[in-house]
This record gives C-alpha cells, structure tokens and sequence, in this order.
C-alpha cells in the first residue's frame, strides 16, 4: 500500500510540475534530435547537372538572373516552367527567356478550359495550342482542376478522360509535345481525419486538403479516368505528376508502367515516400530507371537538398524538410552514376524537345 501511495505522489508531483511550466509541449512542436550516430552526407548541389521537369514560375516580366544564382548553387541546367499559360503570356515568357538564357529555361503551355461543350471549343483550343508551340512550347500541363472542378457548359464535371479531350491528346501526339499531368490528390485525403490517417498533421493544419468521401468524387475513380486516358492515346507521351500519387504502392505503379508504355513519372513532392522505403524504391528505380524523371514543384531552393541526399547517398535516419508532410524519418536509396543521369537529365533529352543536350555530360 505505501509503494502504491508513494507512485500516486510521485505522478503528482510530475503532472504539478508540468501544469506549473510555460514550456507547454504539444505533436506539432515536439521534435527531439537524434542521438543516432552515423554517417552523414548533407548534399548542397547534385552530382551531376540535372533537369527538373516540374516547376512553377510566373515568367513573363520575372528577374531570370535571380532564378540562374540559385539553379547554379545545386547544378540545375535547365527548370521546366509548366505555368506557361498561353496565347500572349506564354509568347512574352518564351521571349523573357530567349533575350537573356535561352539555353535554361523550357515552358508548357496551359490549356484554357473554359466554353468547354460549346461549339467550336476544340477547334479554338487545338489552334491555340498549335500556335503556343509555335511560340515556344515544348509540352503541355494539365493541373488538377481537371478532375476537380473544371466543368461545361452545363455545369456538369469534365472528367479526366472526357472524350471532348480526346483532340487534344492526339494532337499533343502528333506535335510530339509530351502532356504532364497532375490528376487527384494523396489518397488519404479522402480518408477520415482520425488517428489511423498517416496524413492527419498535414490535413490539420492544412485544412483546405481535406476532401469528403465522395469530393467531387472517391479518389479511385479520379485516378482510373486518367488511367483509362492513357490507354486510350498510347501515341501520345504522358508524364504523371507526383508518381501518379502511388509513391507508396510502387508494385501498383510497377504495373501501370508495365501496362503503358507511354507514360513516364516524376516524384515531385513525393520524395519522402521514396525515402522511408529505401530497398524498394531502389529496386523500382532500377528496373524503371529510362521512365523517372525529376521533379521537385514546389520553388524553395534548399529543399533541393533532401531530393539529392535521398538519391546519391546511403544514409540514414534523416528528417524531411516539412514535418507535416512527413513526421518519418527517410534512408538513401544511393543510385548508381549510371541511373542518376538518367534521373537528372537523359530521360528529359528523349521525352521534351528542344533542350539544349551540350549542357549535360555525355
């Protein structure tokens, strides 16, 4: 009985002492440091020049010199703008670029759903994309909103392999232009915020991702429409944004890949699902390697850094750089030169015309 009493007074004393202290602890703040000692290798550029196929950049008036000072830092050579937009903003961009470092920048045009299912609608859209490819486009990305909240001319949903689309599609085959596309969100999104979702800090504290069950519709149908789109424009080169959101279930991407051989993937956003699995996504980057390409979306430089430690070293046990997006830890996958340059920039040289292959080693 005193043993029994004496614990109670001593949790007391413990809780007590905690309500009595202003350093109050909650999951967001609570990140201790490692005691794990091992080697560390905290990359600043990547060890070969590498092309990174997903960014965002509102270039038509924007200081490029600024953009170059910090693509050099980490050996970038070349950023894909995919926020080309078209007709006169996409023509001022491309001539931004060409007037100071026509050799650094490539932009995709942007297709302007509105009017879709009115008469005349896909011929004004292929025309305009004929012309903005003329104007310098060397691809074209489709956003999310297709899918989401594009809709025609009766208020009804444009689904992602929308018929209406098809034109489109083919003609991006025939002007041998490649179609990056970011359909759907992380599946668990449309799951329940509670404590069995891995992602319940981000939709917390990002509250706008959260989708309900059926928003605008469940995330399996979303991500089917794109898939049945690329079955049905195998001519057509497709890249799919954010590992086509199956960062986390490679066998089911390994199987896709293996279905279409047109469509190629990018790991914007997603490199910490790569790096918790680092002997899988090893094996997946080998027998993929000439269909991975880089992609990084959002534009803060020294997050760059995570995306070369995870592909270029074997350490282990290191954070990512948002702890809401992932509270893991992540692991090196340390790819071989020969599949790093595949990575960087040779798969880019084959997929998007009209980069300057002289920048890039071999």
């Amino acid at each position: 009985m005193l043993r029994l009493i004496f614990a109670w007074l001593t949790i007391f004393a413990i809780t007590s002492a905690c309500a009595q202290s202003n350093n109050k602890m909650d999951f967001e703040r609570y990140n201790p440091v490692s005691t794990l000692v091992v080697p560390r290798h905290l990359l600043t550029h990547s060890k070969f020049p590498f092309i990174d196929v997903h960014n965002h950049q509102d270039m038509p008036s924007q200081d490029l010199s600024v953009l170059i000072k910090d693509m050099d830092k980490m050996n970038m050579k070349v950023m894909i703008n995919l926020s080309g937009n078209n007709g006169d903003r996409l023509r001022k961009s491309v001539q931004n670029i060409k007037s100071k470092y026509p050799q650094r920048f490539i932009i995709f045009a942007n297709l302007n759903f509105s009017g879709i299912g009115e008469s005349g609608w896909t011929e004004r859209t292929l025309k305009q994309l004929e012309q903005d490819v003329k104007n310098g486009a060397n691809g074209l990305k489709i956003f999310k909103n297709l899918g989401f909240s594009v809709t025609d001319e009766s208020g009804t949903r444009v689904k992602v392999d929308d018929s209406r689309l098809d034109d489109v599609w083919q003609k991006c085959g025939e002007l041998k232009i490649p179609v990056l596309i970011h359909t759907a969100d992380p599946n668990s999104f449309w799951d329940p915020a509670d404590e069995k979702n891995e992602r319940w800090l981000e939709i917390i504290t990002h509250p706008g991702r959260k989708r309900g069950a059926d928003n605008p519709i469940p995330f399996k149908q979303l991500i089917e429409e794109q898939h049945r789109m690329f079955r049905k424009h195998p001519e057509t080169t497709f890249i799919a944004a954010h590992f086509g959101w199956y960062a986390n279930d490679l066998q089911t991407l390994g199987n896709l890949l293996d279905e279409m051989p047109q469509m190629n993937v990018e790991f914007g956003a997603v490199i910490a699902e790569l790096g918790r699995q680092p002997r899988t996504a090893r094996k997946f980057f080998e027998k993929y390697q000439d269909r991975i390409l880089f992609g990084k979306d959002s534009w803060v430089p020294e997050e760059y850094n995570t995306y070369f430690r995870v592909l270029e070293t074997d350490d282990e046990y290191f954070p990512y750089h948002k702890k809401y997006h992932a509270f893991w830890s992540m692991y090196g996958i340390a790819l071989p030169d020969s599949i790093l340059k595949k990575i960087y920039y040779k798969n880019a040289l084959k997929i998007i015309p009209n980069i300057d292959a002289a920048q890039f080693p071999d």
